[in-house]
């Protein structure tokens, strides 16, 4: 019997992860045939957990924080620069929600467009992360040498906090928004190599790809077209905790004057200029707080619902 040794055979050569050999009545060669398409429509989606207890709230709440944040021009009620006249350090009122800071600027208008501000940086730096983490666990399995030399890189990046990370990047690069992005990117890199690599190497193992093989698959097209699906299943969740630490790391770095600068808004620096002057005006303060927990908050609740639906089915 002759082996076919394409790198990229027909879908009739194979199929899904629950299938089982046969024999093709018209060439004799084997095949993978699928599965009985009703064994698996019991399954939950992973995707059904967001719509349905903590799932939803998280959607939701998540939804009204980036609605708030990208219509920052459109509900802010002044500039976030603005210096009023007769307004320092006012307390909440009709006029200013959230009172005013030692400029005289709106602290509502200012947390609104630091939301902005974080919003972009976190949901531009986690998925730069998340495609490199995803390029170096794919080389990996390719050269086992190369898959050393990266994991001991990613292992190099996960000793240091991500503090030290951007105090040293910061202390070369300057500060800014680019940093902030680039730190993200840089911690969240290693996170996202060693979860996708433990990943297909587990899939790697099962007896579909094996079977695969054995018929003469080649290695890319069984990398594309079965571990990819199957081992890039936790992403989904990872990516929602790493967008919430993401909103920790931006913060910490403008609390500490190394991320944002004034006298462009981010939350963090909001929250550390709100500290010296909560006496005054606490809700200086509290405000930015309060939009980073809901922030975070939604998030966690997101990739628990997706964890949750992740065991279930």
């Amino acid at each position: 019997m002759t082996v076919s040794t394409s790198d990229s055979p027909s879908d009739s050569t194979v199929a899904s992860p629950t299938s089982t050999a046969e024999t093709s009545a018209e060439t004799g060669i084997p095949v993978i045939a699928g599965a009985d398409p009703a064994a698996g429509s019991n399954r939950r989606s992973p995707l059904s957990g967001l719509l349905r207890g903590r799932g939803l709230i998280g959607l939701v709440l998540l939804a009204l924080v980036i609605m708030a944040g990208m219509a920052a021009p459109l509900l802010a009620p002044y500039p976030p620069n603005l210096q009023l006249d007769d307004a320092n350090l006012l307390q909440p009122s009709l006029h200013h929600l959230l009172g005013t800071d030692y400029v005289n600027r709106d602290v509502l208008s200012r947390t609104l467009y630091g939301l902005r501000t974080d919003l972009i940086i976190v949901f531009v730096a986690v998925p730069i992360g998340a495609l490199l983490g995803t390029v170096l666990a794919l080389a990996g399995t390719f050269n086992d040498a190369v898959d050393v030399a990266l994991q001991r890189a990613l292992d190099i990046v996960l000793a240091f906090p991500a503090l030290i990370l951007a105090i040293g990047l910061a202390a070369v690069t300057g500060t800014g928004i680019q940093t902030v992005i680039a730190v993200i990117a840089i911690v969240e890199t290693p996170v996202f190599g060693r979860m996708l690599r433990s990943s297909i190497m587990r899939v790697r193992s099962l007896p579909f790809v094996e079977a695969a093989e054995t018929i003469g698959a080649g290695r890319i097209w069984i990398l594309r077209r079965h571990v990819l699906p199957n081992a890039a299943e936790p992403i989904g969740v990872q990516l929602a905790v790493s967008l919430s630490v993401a909103v920790f790391v931006e913060s910490a770095m403008s609390f500490l004057g190394i991320g944002v600068q004034p006298p462009a808004p981010s939350l963090g620096s909001l929250i550390s200029d709100g500290i010296n002057y909560a006496d005054n005006n606490v809700a200086f303060v509290l405000g930015p707080l309060a939009v980073v927990i809901i922030l975070v908050l939604s998030l966690q609740l997101l990739a628990q619902a997706l964890g949750s639906a992740r065991r279930i089915s």
